[in-house]
């Protein structure tokens, strides 16, 4: 099936009590046994499983081409779950380019639990092989990186890490399914935060991982999620499920916009540089080419003059855009990021993170173009 009609029929609930057409929400947190103490349906109890967590799960598989799914409560609950299943003393390799929340997990919370890890450029092979250890069980990966687009080589790190017996895993939010799927290059495991392109309306709060493969990792997996607790609320599984459905319309419109909008930041005077692997200029875009499809993503990023001062005063002046954290949604929004992520961060002090919404074409960049003029 194409991903239009796919995103459609794999969140299908067939309802055998009225027929609904609609999935209904199971608000129950238990189930009810027969008179021999089975589990007629296989429901227990809703920290373990629930229909509307069932159906996304299978949904998440199916569109990322896996075979297990697995839906938490946020995308740090589900990052949170992957490194859990590692054990003291395992090594992880990742960036500093990724995800910030990612690295202060690494830092505040699994490092003193005895969790080892290296910050490296994961698109330089090189530095890559230079970073393994013998106690390397994992690569953590992120491409698109957050918010500085860098991209990294999913065929080859992916082979690497086989090579030493390590699990090569990708953060996929940015790119969605849609655009490309790591899995298909060799990837173990995939995350989202499916808070973002997934919910596609800032409304719910989400994460997932997708295992290319059923086995034990699988099974230590199930086991977290189900202890830990960090599990999505069936409403919350609902909002996804149908998030999903129109997914693949709205990531291909945001990035039909992302686009020209980089190619116009990118002549403007006041920017100087476009972060966005859509971009000729971009030095991994031929890599971008090669992994990606229907698109370069709705997510760019641009640097201005003045420091974070100026980054402030830019995002100040615009009235189309909304001045806020997150992406994904219907609603353009942007962000100068050096706020969230504080001083010590490698992003420049000047650049803005922008979330490419489902607006006209000519009003983002009028708004752009006026704020650019005002700040």
């Amino acid at each position: 099936m194409n991903l239009e009609t796919l995103a459609i029929q794999v969140t299908r609930f067939h309802d055998a009590n009225a027929s609904a057409v609609t999935t209904p929400i199971y608000l129950s947190t238990t189930y009810e046994r027969d008179a021999e103490g089975n589990l007629p349906h296989g429901f227990l109890y809703t920290r373990g499983n629930n229909p509307n967590r069932d159906l996304l799960e299978k949904s998440l598989a199916a569109l990322e081409g896996g075979t297990v799914g697995l839906a938490f409560g946020s995308g740090m609950a589900a990052i949170s779950a992957l490194f859990q299943a590692l054990k003291p003393g395992d090594h992880v390799i990742t960036t500093p380019f990724a995800y910030y929340a990612a690295q202060r997990l690494l830092v505040d919370v699994f490092e003193p639990w005895g969790l080892e890890f290296s910050l490296v450029d994961t698109s330089n092979l090189e530095e890559v092989e230079k970073a393994i250890r013998p106690t390397t069980k994992l690569f953590w990966l992120e491409t698109p990186s957050n918010p500085l687009l860098y991209l990294t080589d999913l065929q080859a790190l992916s082979r690497l890490a086989h090579s030493v017996g390590a699990l090569c895993a990708v953060d996929n939010t940015w790119a969605t399914p849609v655009l490309q799927n790591p899995i298909a290059f060799g990837a173990d495991v995939v995350m989202h935060s499916t808070t973002k392109y997934f919910g596609g309306h800032s409304d719910v709060l989400g994460g997932a991982l997708v295992l290319a493969q059923d086995g034990e990792l699988a099974v230590h997996l199930r086991q977290i999620q189900n202890l830990t607790g960090g599990v999505p609320s069936p409403f919350d599984c609902w909002l996804i499920t149908r998030g999903i459905q129109t997914m693949p319309l709205r990531v291909k419109a945001q990035s039909a916009s992302a686009l020209p909008i980089a190619q116009w930041l990118e002549t403007h005077p006041a920017v100087e540089r476009v972060h966005y692997p859509g971009l000729t200029s971009h030095p991994q875009h031929e890599i971008a080419k090669a992994q990606m499809k229907n698109g370069f993503g709705g997510m760019l990023s641009f640097e201005v003059r003045g420091g974070l001062p100026g980054a402030k005063k830019v995002a100040g002046a615009l009235k189309v855009f909304t001045q806020a954290t997150s992406l994904g949604g219907v609603e353009s929004l942007i962000e100068p990021r050096k706020i969230y992520e504080g001083p010590d961060s490698p992003t420049p002090d000047g650049l803005l993170r922008v979330s490419v919404g489902l607006e006209h074409l000519d009003d983002l960049i009028a708004d752009l173009d006026q704020a650019l003029k005002n700040a």
